[in-house]
């Protein structure tokens, strides 16, 4: 009897133990695991279960490394609401999800809920290459946790973006060692111009690991897990991701982002060695972002760096510069200007590190020869490289503007060509450029006489017509105008009435400048007063944007679009008279900071409603459709009452009844209202003057400009500040701090969910404007948004036009 009772308190207790160390690799619904159990995947690898870190006693569910030395955390599931005890219970209840249970049975943390109907074939599982995720038999997979990584990067996972669902897979620092919870630093994917991969300190750049270049990224050179890894870089309109796989079954490796922000390349070669740290990004001085400035080359000279600036620049405080102090960095010696003759060259650097990316242009098809070009033509254009080094290289990357976070490596680093004037480039390479030079004085020779014939001929034909119209070249202008006067139904004005109206054009009379001339404040002689553009001669705008803004305006009638009374055109002067509107444009009152403070919210949530209403009847209501082009602040004017009229229809143009797109190689307009579809490709539609709507929403909203607009803690330019304030939830801290007082929280909170819709990348992901407003009333519901357009922290200058080449940018007048 005695043996009988032993025997199964023996079995109890058997049972007991067998039922704490499970060792089953999923979890059906309904069932659980408690503190003290674990899953371990089916080869052995991986274990999840309960753990305190370091010298903390809180508890975390959290994934190992089973049989490694030391102690491995790859992932923990509820890093921000740690458990205080040990009753700690991981459950995969009766909706399909994963939920870490308190002592008091409450959800401390849950996976995400999926959008399928509960289905009882759902498990919870363990895989063996750490992955613990939902699925519904083999492939359909509800939740995983490698789309939510926490410190670490292991073989398989993805880091990076997923277009389609809006995922951004990213590595976040734990506080400390004793504290999973989210840290500083982070490890991201930067989809900016050409995508790269960057370690962030909070919300600024402190490492760039850089971009990727078929082989590597440019800026984290080690070579040797190479033989030991394979590397993948998927990057198309869908996703942009980097992934890699151990080739070496006999090789544990990881990516670890330390608590002091250092990303480390660690190994085990058995289960019996210890850990080895193989690399360590971002640990020297030459790592730290723009540890030199601008347009300058970090150099590690043993332990202590050097910056240099690049050939043909000099430091921009030469003193601080000699001091060791570099972040200032350098600017060119002999400055190119757009339009010089003087076109220059290119100077080739080797095993470098490539500059920031962010700003960049790429063309996946061009080659070298076809991108040197492409930047050769492009005043604005500063260096070129390769896009992918593999096979003697292909694709093309371009950098205008600075040249920000470079560095010399001894070894495997990649080429790429700087632009600098032919001057600076004979100092440095005298007999290349001889060589260049001597082709282009044959080429100006040849040109000039080719340039004189042609005159010859024109001058000809030109004092023949002059004969048969008995007419001079203004003249001709003149009678090329009345030729349309049938089609404007609007009054001529004779020149001598308006010079008297404006008191012979005095500085006194002048309301300002835009891209087509001044503007001057006029009085008819019946006492009416009148706003008078004059064309200047310095203009790039001419004729032709006159006549345009004549015949379309005259025919458009709307309370939302600026009224146009008549115009002038007599000897060489171009002149347009309009309604005068008292209270001046937009930018007049919100970019100042005594004068924004009289726009309360009431009246900035009606000047953007009205610009949607003058857009809309644009768009669709009046008898043409007509794309404005150039919307922009300073274009929209107020009248007594501070209700805005659209202006300046100089640049717009009409669409048949069916045309949804058209294409121009002459690109104009206003840098920082551009999409890039236009800037890029010269692709224009009713999307583009969408997105420059966006961007006035979100100008309004928090005062501030998007072109010259930067954050100082991320560099981010107005619409990249507007969407990382977005995705962490504080949309509102946009809001001009003279708003907050007359703001009401839920109407601005939509303005800027409808700004950041119509500023998406794609033009097709933008609403039309007849949604827009629907969404501004609140009659619509909003969609999520997507990555805006320029989502970049460096911008080109203001002005800029493209060819139909997409690399290609040039300059015309700014505007």
């Amino acid at each position: 009897m005695i043996d009988n009772i032993i025997m199964l308190v023996f079995l109890f207790f058997l049972s007991s133990h067998i039922r704490t160390s499970t060792s089953v690799n999923s979890l059906a619904v309904n069932q659980s695991i408690r503190d003290g159990q674990t899953l371990v995947s089916s080869n052995g690898t991986f274990e999840v279960g309960f753990f305190s870190p370091g010298n903390s006693s809180s508890r975390y569910l959290g994934i190992w490394y089973r049989n490694l030395s030391p102690s491995t955390i790859v992932w923990v599931a509820n890093r921000e609401t740690p458990l205080r005890n040990k009753s700690g219970i991981l459950k995969l209840n009766e909706n399909g999800v994963l939920v870490v249970l308190n002592g008091t049975n409450n959800t401390v943390w849950s996976s995400k809920m999926s959008n399928k109907a509960v289905d009882s074939s759902i498990i919870a599982q363990l895989l063996d290459n750490g992955n613990f995720l939902l699925k519904i038999g083999q492939d359909d997979i509800l939740w995983q946790s490698f789309d939510y990584p926490c410190d670490t990067l292991l073989p398989a996972m993805k880091l990076g973006w997923d277009n389609a669902t809006g995922l951004n897979r990213f590595v976040t620092s734990w506080k400390s060692e004793d504290d999973p919870a989210k840290g500083e630093y982070s490890v991201k994917i930067d989809i900016r111009g050409c995508p790269q991969l960057v370690i962030m300190q909070r919300s600024v750049n402190k490492f760039r690991i850089g971009s990727w270049n078929g082989l590597g990224f440019t800026g984290y050179p080690i070579q040797q897990l190479k033989q030991k890894q394979r590397y993948k870089f998927v990057f198309n309109a869908k996703k942009v991701y980097h992934q890699y796989e151990v080739v070496d079954s006999s090789v544990v490796s990881i990516y670890m982002i330390s608590s002091s922000g250092n990303l480390q390349a660690l190994a085990w070669t058995s289960k019996q060695s210890g850990r080895i740290v193989i690399y360590t990004g971002g640990e020297d001085s030459c790592d730290n972002y723009a540890m030199c400035g601008a347009n300058s080359v970090c150099n590690m000279d043993g332990n202590i760096p050097k910056c240099e600036c690049l050939k043909g620049y000099v430091p921009k405080f030469p003193e601080q510069w000699n001091m060791s102090y570099w972040s200032n960095g350098c600017f060119p010696r002999i400055k190119s200007v757009c339009g010089d003759d003087n076109i220059g060259g290119f100077l080739k650097y080797t095993e470098m590190k490539l500059p920031d990316t962010s700003a960049s242009l790429y063309n996946k098809t061009m080659n070298l020869v076809e991108c040197q070009k492409s930047c050769l033509k492009n005043c604005l254009c500063t260096a070129y490289s390769n896009l992918d080094i593999r096979k003697g290289g292909s694709g093309c990357l371009q950098w205008f503007g600075d040249l920000v976070d470079m560095r010399k490596f001894s070894q495997w680093g990649q080429e790429f060509y700087i632009r600098l004037p032919s001057s600076v480039l004979a100092e440095i390479e005298p007999a290349a450029v001889n060589g260049n030079q001597n082709k282009k004085k044959i080429g100006i020779i040849v040109g000039v006489i080719s340039f004189g014939f042609i005159l010859c001929v024109c001058l000809i034909i030109l004092r023949k017509r002059a004969r048969i119209y008995h007419l001079a070249p203004f003249k001709w202008k003149q009678e090329f105008f009345r030729l349309t006067k049938e089609d404007m139904d609007l009054p001529i004005f004779e020149f001598s009435f308006i010079v008297k109206a404006t008191n012979n054009f005095s500085s006194e009379n002048k309301l300002g400048e835009g891209g087509f001339g001044p503007v001057y404040k006029g009085t008819l002689t019946d006492g009416k007063e009148v706003a008078v553009k004059r064309n200047s001669k310095m203009s790039d705008q001419g004729l032709d944007e006159f006549k345009n803004e004549v015949l379309l305006i005259a025919k458009l009638q709307h309370r939302n679009l600026v009224k146009l009374l008549g115009c002038c055109m007599e000897v060489e002067e171009k002149l347009l008279i309009y309604e005068y509107l008292p209270n001046r444009s937009l930018d007049y009152f919100i970019f100042d900071e005594t004068r924004s403070k009289l726009l309360v919210w009431s009246q900035r949530s009606n000047i953007i409603a009205g610009i949607a209403r003058g857009l809309l009847y644009l768009h669709q209501d009046s008898r043409l459709r007509i794309i404005h082009r150039d919307l922009k602040t300073s274009n929209i004017l107020l009248d007594f009452h501070m209700n805005p009229k659209i202006s300046d229809f100089g640049l717009a143009r009409t669409f048949g009844g069916d045309q949804i797109e058209a294409k121009t190689t002459r690109m104009v307009g206003t840098y920082g209202y551009m999409p890039p579809e236009y800037a890029v490709h010269g692709h224009y539609s009713m999307k583009s003057d969408v997105f420059s709507f966006g961007v006035l929403i979100l100008e309004i909203i928090s005062g501030k400009k998007n072109k010259g607009f930067s954050d100082p803690e991320h560099s981010l330019n107005l619409l990249g500040h507007a969407w990382t304030l977005w995705t962490e939830n504080r949309p509102l801290e946009l809001i001009d701090k003279h708003l907050l007082e007359t703001c009401i929280s839920s109407e601005v909170f939509r303005c800027i969910h409808v700004g950041l819709l119509c500023v998406q990348q794609k033009p097709t992901d933008r609403p039309d404007m007849s949604s827009t407003i629907l969404m501004l009333n609140g009659e619509k519901l909003l969609p999520h948004p997507k990555v805006p357009g320029f989502y970049t922290g460096r911008g080109l200058p203001e002005a800029v036009s493209t060819s139909s080449n997409q690399m290609s940018i040039t300059t015309f007048a700014a505007r």
